[in-house]
């Protein structure tokens, strides 16, 4: 029997998905070439789409397209002000306003003709063995000092961890069934989530690590309904134990870093010395907080921040060298340098508006094990994105601008398609139980997922 054309742009969906996430960080130019096909998906979608299919989207999706928006515009009306595109390290001009509003119709495709939730555990896995994988190559047999994979050390590193993280999720996933099949699917799971945690370790990324308690505690708060509590304690401390023997191998380079760290510190504080990682940073901050001081409301713009950096060093008011950087290494304080409070505005709610979405899902679900599982998925990503930005301008990097407007949407599409799916429990309703067996791959979860709408 054929498919219909709903299931085919269904399918198509979820190879998307799983490339997209796959291929985030393995692949130089795949967030390029996946994010095109997905808006020419969309595109075709939002023409053959009718009023069964928009009916699905409600007033949580319109939220989330607000704050993508509202952040795409704010940004694209600093670039008109100042004439000038963002400049990206190693890359030049790059038109990443515009990408923010490009999500909005990708995330209504995907709304539409929803793709299979399990593509996203898929992605995860795959993304954080490949990154643990290169990374174990470019330590041990190119002899690199910072894994990277040809791109900054920094984003490699904060998406290897973000992926390993996801990829554990994926783990709690395939203990709700009880099959052959899902023990082999748990085993690499676990071995994903073990590559990706040593993807970010051999990447030598520092300021990414501060993410792991947070993202912890939302695994430890997906898992509370999936397993036993002896178990659920068992497992915490064989991560503890996993995530302490990585650091300690002696080519993590950890201690090494964490020395820098302490030597950096006393250096600064004691000495007055910027010209290391972390006084640079400081005076990047310090310089930061200064233009939005002068320029409180609409900041500098995009073709001045720079130039009054350079003007702050050249004074003598801020170290120097600072001048090599095109970016302050805090998002909330370099986005208030160029777009003032007003662009503040639009990065939190960039982060607090999928948060709220899908923390919203997970207190809701108390009887769903797999929503509350996906949705506390959805929230690592703008969880570890802000702690991640706190030493990072991510959302100026080329893979981090898109990995995170990216993962969002597709864990929102997961959670939804799955949310909507025959059998499951909405909003707080009684649903499965852990060990409840409903499959929801290949044609199946098409078939039935097209006759419910939400």
């Amino acid at each position: 029997m054929p498919m219909k054309l709903g299931q085919v742009v269904g399918h198509a969906n979820s190879a998307l998905m799983l490339a997209f996430v796959a291929l985030l960080v393995l692949i130089p130019d795949a967030y390029r070439v996946v994010a095109l096909a997905g808006l020419c998906l969309s595109t075709v979608i939002v023409v053959i789409a009718r009023g069964d299919q928009y009916a699905r989207l409600d007033r949580d999706d319109a939220w989330f397209c607000a704050a993508l928006m509202l952040y795409g515009a704010v940004w694209l009306l600093d670039v008109w002000r100042s004439g000038h595109w963002p400049i990206i390290e190693r890359a030049g001009n790059r038109t990443l306003p515009i990408w923010p509003l490009l999500a909005v119709p990708l995330l209504i495709g995907l709304r539409c003709y929803p793709p299979n939730p399990r593509m996203l555990w898929w992605g995860a896995c795959l993304g954080a063995s490949g990154a643990g994988l290169i990374a174990l190559y470019e330590r041990l047999v190119l002899g690199a000092e910072r894994a990277s994979n040809g791109i900054n050390a920094i984003p490699f590193g904060n998406l290897s961890l973000l992926l390993g993280s996801l990829a554990l999720m994926a783990v709690l996933w395939s203990l709700r069934y009880r099959s052959a099949r899902h023990v082999s699917w748990m085993v690499v799971a676990i071995l994903a989530t073990a590559l990706g945690l040593l993807g970010s370790v051999l990447s030598g990324t520092r300021g990414g690590w501060v993410a792991i308690p947070f993202m912890m505690l939302l695994v430890y708060r997906a898992a509370r309904d999936v397993l036993p509590r002896r178990v659920l304690r068992l497992g915490a401390g064989g991560l503890a134990a996993l995530m302490l023997v990585t650091v300690m191998l002696p080519h993590s380079g950890v201690g090494e870093r964490v020395g820098q760290v302490t030597s950096d510190a006393h250096r600064y504080w004691q000495q007055g010395n910027a010209g290391n990682s972390l006084g640079m940073r400081l005076e990047l901050w310090r310089a930061g907080a200064i233009m939005v001081a002068e320029k409180p409301l609409f900041g500098y713009g995009e073709r001045h921040m720079e130039s009054a950096l350079r003007a702050l060093a050249e004074e003598g008011r801020v170290y120097d060298r600072v001048i090599i950087h095109v970016q302050l290494h805090n998002e909330i304080i370099d986005t208030a340098a160029r777009r003032g409070l007003l662009g503040v505005l639009s990065l939190i709610l960039l982060y607090a508006v999928p948060l709220w979405l899908f923390w919203n899902k997970l207190r809701r679900s108390r009887h769903a094990p797999d929503l509350q599982i996906l949705a506390a998925a959805g929230m690592m990503v703008p969880v570890a994105f802000f702690d991640f930005g706190l030493t990072q301008s991510m959302l100026r990097d080329l893979r981090g601008l898109s990995g995170y407007l990216g993962l969002c949407v597709v864990c929102w599409a997961a959670l939804r398609a799955r949310e909507e799916a025959p059998g499951v429990a909405r909003s707080g309703s009684c649903g499965l139980h852990p060990g409840a067996n409903i499959e929801d791959d290949g044609d199946r979860f098409f078939v039935q997922r097209s006759r419910s709408r939400s």
